[in-house]
This record gives structure tokens, C-alpha cells and sequence, in this order.
């Protein structure tokens, strides 16, 4: 992935007039570790794997998503930008989760590694959108440093470190359920990803890709026995559990039982 660096230059115009939200960056180190900086009216979250943002209106959540892109400008004095990021389609996942925030997990953590350092060596943080200067929120950086320093240690340096910790999902059980239709569900982890997907899904036979998610809950506590969430590419969501000798998954307003 090609990186968009803009070198500052003497005299170069200002890109926006107002200044950064004042508040402290914050590291917090579990159950799902994050660096956070929450202003009056806005929320920007950094977790091991994907990118949390809450702006100042949930009209702005649903603009993101209608645009499905974001542009991050990174300012190295609050007014010359040092570098940007486009985040879109082709290099992201971007949905709203729990109703208002819009999450971004990267294809490729190399991308994720560069945000990360921008973050961690600049003054500001412009989270526009795309292709114009029309501004969703922007952050002081100033301590971001030591927040992404302490996230990286505790995520081992890899967006993998959340699922390591994580029972490994029971692959190989078929759940059978439902209401008036019935449905025969199994999935399998793919030991080659195809870029975001890491995982099919089959329900009565027809199969789709999907994406594991082991932090699916966010900062909240997880329920019982969860041990992953399956996001498919048609945005169906597949929750699996196991505890004590029985495994189920969750889909839509039915529990589906191991049948095999």
C-alpha cells in the first residue's frame, strides 16, 4: 500500500481554521486493550486491530458510512499537514457498531502500523471527508505517544494478539435451528485469507466469506463462552460459542445447537 506523504513546506496554507479538541490521551489495558482520547463531543479509540471513532453526530457516523471513506490528516504544528491517509473500500472495512460508532479495520497492518505512527509522532489529527475539507473531528496528539507505546506492548506488536488469547474456535461442528426455516449452519477458518476474509460460512449449503472478529464486543464484557463472531460479507453476523462440552452460535433471533 502506497502511503500519501505531504512534506511541509514554508508558507504552506493552513487547512482548517480550527484548532484541535483539548483532552488527554489515555491508555486502557483491558479486557480489550485501547488507546482513547474523548473529547466533549467526540471519541477516537485504537484497539490491537481496528480504528473506533464516535463524531460529534450520529449524522456524521451515517455520512462516513454513506461515503464509505475517511480521510486522516495527520499535522505536524496544528496547521501544516506531514501526512494523510485515505481509508476506503479498497483497503478497509468501515461499518457502525453499537448503533453510533464507526469501526475500521485495516486489510493490511502495515497500513494500521503507519496510522499508528503518524498518531504517535504528530501534533494534530483531522478526521475529514474524503476529497474535501469538510471536517468530522480534530484531535491533539499531544501524549498520543505514550498511549500507542503502551497499546503496542500490550497487543505484542500484532493485530493477531487478540485472538491469541482466544479459545480456538471449534471447527468441524454443524449447528442446526431456527424458526419457521430451519438451517443447517458450518464454518471453517481459511488458512489463506482472501484479503479481509478469513473464514467461510455455509448455511444451507450456500456458502459466503466472512471475517473473525474476537474482540466483536468491544470494550465490553463478553458473554459466557463467546468465542468469536463471524462477520459475513453480506453484514449477516454469526456468533459462536462453546462452554462446558456444548457448543452453539447465535444468528438473528435464534440460537442454533450443535447437530453433529
Amino acid at each position: 500500500m502506497r502511503h500519501l506523504l505531504v512534506l511541509a513546506a514554508l508558507g504552506s496554507a493552513a487547512l482548517f481554521n480550527a484548532a484541535p479538541a483539548s483532552a488527554e490521551w489515555s491508555f486502557s489495558s483491558g479486557p480489550v486493550p485501547n488507546a482513547f482520547i474523548q473529547t466533549n463531543n467526540a471519541t477516537l479509540e485504537l484497539q490491537c486491530d481496528r480504528i473506533r471513532f464516535a463524531p460529534a453526530g450520529y449524522e456524521d457516523s451515517q455520512d462516513i458510512l454513506s461515503k464509505r471513506g475517511l480521510s486522516l490528516r495527520f499535522m505536524s504544528d496544528g496547521q501544516t499537514e506531514a501526512a494523510a491517509f485515505q481509508l476506503g473500500d479498497a483497503n478497509a472495512m468501515i461499518e457502525m457498531v453499537d448503533n453510533y460508532p464507526v469501526e475500521i479495520r485495516l486489510n493490511d497492518m502495515s497500513d494500521y502500523n503507519f496510522i499508528l505512527d503518524q498518531i504517535a509522532q504528530n501534533a494534530a489529527l483531522n478526521m475529514s471527508m474524503i476529497d474535501q475539507d469538510v471536517t468530522y473531528g480534530i484531535f491533539d496528539l499531544k501524549g498520543s505517544g505514550r498511549a500507542v507505546k503502551s497499546l503496542r506492548a500490550s497487543c505484542g506488536g500484532s493485530a493477531q494478539s487478540a485472538a491469541a488469547s482466544t479459545p480456538e474456535a471449534p471447527e468441524g461442528v454443524v449447528y442446526c435451528g431456527g424458526g419457521a426455516v430451519q438451517r443447517v449452519i458450518e464454518y471453517g477458518l481459511l488458512s489463506q485469507p482472501d484479503g479481509q476474509w478469513d473464514a467461510i460460512v455455509t448455511v444451507n449449503g450456500d456458502t459466503l466469506r466472512a471475517m473473525t472478529a474476537y474482540s466483536y464486543f468491544g470494550n465490553a464484557q463478553p458473554p459466557a463462552g463467546f468465542v468469536v463472531a463471524l462477520l459475513g460479507e453480506d453484514r449477516s453476523e454469526f456468533l459462536v460459542f462453546e462452554q462446558n462440552g456444548r457448543n452453539w452460535l447465535e444468528f438473528g433471533d435464534y440460537t442454533y445447537e450443535q447437530c453433529n
